[in-house]
């Protein structure tokens, strides 16, 4: 580690790790990993537990692990597993040849189960999922022994591999640790190990049609790759119990695999569960699993969030032992703190306005050259903005009847065009049926092309613009929260589910923009912050198909701090 590393004050995990190696614990190792199920795309949650693991064996010295938790068939998919991996080498980590499939290790999993049953530590039970669950008991009631409980081993291990050679229909069976079913922990209550599952694998097709549970093959693949240190979410504290009867039962000697858990990641104005992201997939709520809105690795990707900011933020909420939710105002900040000095500025009109300046010549188009960034970025560099006759302003940036401290355009007001003249507005024309504002008639001072009036006259407002000759059309979708409460999950009624909360302003898509013309041949997936709207990039996908597709990254400040002071 550099000096500035050890400078910093370590977390709980990381003096663990040290501790670790300073009584070399795992003769001076250190391997972790990150065991996605491929079941879904990774969300925001899945990046700190990425880069806990993928950091420690960064700064230690050691090795990590992709290893992907295929044990379940009916809900696995490898487009599931490919849109992981791009999502885990966007964030810029590399497991280098170490690519790990629970699938591959089934084998001996089913031949520690045979020992298992050998050594009277497991049971092939043929009560049905319900029998099962009701004799289980419940927090406050201890459960009760199947009648299939003290079965011989005999008959189990025959039972055992008629099972495997799919004689028997799903839930006929299932092979179950024996246990302590009066256990206060009750995934100790004689847990299921295997059941039967008559679908196809993604990988392994039709080979298996039995299939371990997620408790009994989650510590063994980590036994099987010597993983050091497991490090998982709070949720699976009470699991830790049954992992290590598991590790004992099957003969893995000490010292193992440790688990270690952390707080999880939960962000105020989003769900985290998969079980929920799907159901916004699939009930048709978002666009899919890349959709802007969603916490997914690949709709930030999509919003245009880098991996910088991702792991900017994580690095902000640091590693706890204690649950709690994060405001959202602190994902925001970190994104615009990174985007600030990596995005040029241009201009775009989101609600076109048109000015004709009647004493600037037809015809005429003068090129003016516009700083890339501001000042205190520190960047060089321009690009050439067309000046013409007739050029777009936002509507709201003019008012028939200004409030005191509307600073921009009105009737015989003055304001500057950013980066352009000093304009007056002389004449408002109306559309004779409706009273609807079409179009100003203003007169530009020609001295004051970058420069302040010389007579001293103070301008105090500045509005932005694009020549409506040379401007590009473009859409521009504006992202927002995609929940309008910080808690989607919380006071809900009997009969709702947390969809009642969402935001219906979440996106909202704004056609016939206008943005300068330098825009139109940068390729798609290009940042820029658009000077009072907020941070934007061209969508990779729709801009390719559909002209110009803007995605509102984030908003320049946090607006909704305001709401809810207001509130």
């Amino acid at each position: 580690m550099s000096n500035d590393e050890k400078k910093k004050p370590l977390d709980f995990i990381r003096a663990m790790v040290e501790d670790d190696l300073r009584t070399g614990k795992y003769g001076g190792r250190v391997a972790t990993r990150f065991p996605p199920e491929p079941n879904g795309y990774l969300h925001i949650g899945h990046t700190k537990a990425i880069w806990l693991n993928y950091g420690i064996a960064q700064e230690y010295g050691g090795t990590f692990n992709l290893r992907f938790d295929d044990t379940n068939p009916a809900s696995e998919k490898q487009r599931y597993v490919d849109a992981i991996i791009e999502d885990i080498r966007w964030l810029g980590v590399d497991w280098e040849d170490r690519l790990y499939f629970a699938s591959d290790y089934f084998e001996q999993m089913y031949e520690w189960g045979e020992k298992l049953i050998r050594d009277g530590s497991a049971y092939v039970d043929s009560l049905s999922e319900a029998e099962i669950r009701d004799y289980r008991g419940t927090v406050m009631e201890p459960g009760r022994p199947s009648p299939f409980r003290d079965r011989p081993a005999e008959e189990s291990l025959d039972l055992y591999r008629r099972m495997r050679e799919g004689e028997f229909e799903d839930g006929a069976h299932v092979l179950r640790a024996k246990i302590d079913m009066a256990h206060p922990n009750m995934t100790m209550r004689d847990p299921l190990l295997f059941r039967i599952r008559h679908e196809s694998h993604y990988r392994r097709g039709d080979e298996w049609c039995i299939y371990p549970m997620y408790d009994y093959a989650h510590c063994l693949e980590d036994a099987i790759e010597d993983i050091t240190h497991s490090l998982c979410t709070l949720e699976f504290k009470v699991n830790r119990e049954i992992y290590d009867w598991v590790l004992d039962a099957v003969g893995i000697e000490r010292p193992r695999t440790e688990q270690t858990e952390f707080a999880r990641l939960n962000i105020d104005y989003t769900v985290m569960s998969k079980r929920k992201l799907v159901q916004l997939v699939d009930g048709g709520h978002v666009s899919g699993w890349d959709d802007p809105r969603l916490p997914t690795v690949a709709g930030l990707r999509r919003r245009g969030v880098t991996p910088e900011a991702i792991r900017k933020f994580n690095e902000m909420i640091g590693v706890a032992d204690v649950d709690s939710r994060i405001e959202y105002s602190r994902l925001e900040f970190a994104i615009r703190d990174d985007l600030n000095w990596r995005s040029p500025r241009r201009l775009a009109v989101l609600d076109p306005l048109k000015v004709v300046i009647t004493d600037y010549p037809e015809g005429r188009v003068e090129w003016i050259d516009a700083p890339e960034f501001p000042h205190d970025i520190g960047k060089e560099g321009t690009r050439r903005m067309p000046f013409t006759r007739e050029v777009w302003i936002e509507r709201s940036d003019f008012m028939e009847e200004p409030f005191r401290k509307f600073y921009r355009l009105a009737p015989d007001r003055e304001v500057r065009l950013r980066h352009a003249y000093v304009i007056r507005c002389d004449e408002v024309v109306k559309d004779e049926d409706t009273g609807e504002i079409v179009e100003l008639r203003c007169s530009h001072d020609p001295d004051t092309l970058g420069a302040n009036p010389a007579d001293g006259r103070r301008i105090k407002g500045t509005i932005h613009w694009v020549s409506a000759e040379h401007a590009v059309p473009a859409e521009v979708r504006l992202y927002d929260r995609l929940f309008s409460v910080p808690d989607p999950e919380a006071d809900l009624g009997e009969d709702q589910d947390f969809t009642v909360n969402l935001n219906p302003e979440s996106l909202i898509v704004v056609e016939g923009a206008r943005v300068e013309p330098a825009l139109a041949d940068d390729r798609p997936g290009t940042r820029y912050q658009f000077e009072r709207h907020g941070y934007f990039m061209s969508d990779p996908e729709a801009s390719s198909q559909n002209g110009l597709v803007f995605n509102r990254t984030v908003t320049l400040r946090d607006s909704w701090a305001r709401m809810e002071k207001d509130r």
